[in-house]
């Protein structure tokens, strides 16, 4: 596996347990339908929640949520709706971004931007 592969695979991980810290609970992983993916689909209060992951080293060229576009943004608004097709049980459903920028000293600096729009 290429190492930005495994990078992002990391970047995956470390989102799975700090979205399990703060009461999320956790439904697929990397849940593919077709063409589409979702990094991480979890649910907390009702609600279900279908979140990128964006994982950087540094942000000489822009901050890790930066790089979900509006075409990204429509992907994952595509699978969500394949989602909830398949699970109609749904009925509350929140588009989210999580990044992670990790910091020159090592840091993890954790950004979570919830109910994402994109139009």
């Amino acid at each position: 596996m290429a190492a930005h592969n495994e990078f992002g695979k990391a970047g995956e991980q470390l989102a799975a347990e700090w979205l399990e810290q703060r009461g999320f609970q956790l439904i697929s992983r990397n849940w593919k339908s077709g063409r589409y993916e979702v990094d991480i689909i979890a649910c907390r209060k009702g609600i279900l929640h279908l979140i990128e992951v964006k994982s950087r080293h540094d942000d000489l060229f822009g901050k890790p949520e930066d790089w979900v576009d509006r075409k990204k943004g429509m992907h994952l608004l595509s699978a969500g709706e394949v989602f909830q097709q398949r699970y109609p049980e749904w009925n509350q459903v929140q588009y989210d971004i999580l990044s992670i920028l990790f910091t020159p000293d090592g840091k993890r600096d954790f950004f979570f931007i919830e109910d994402v729009y994109w139009w």
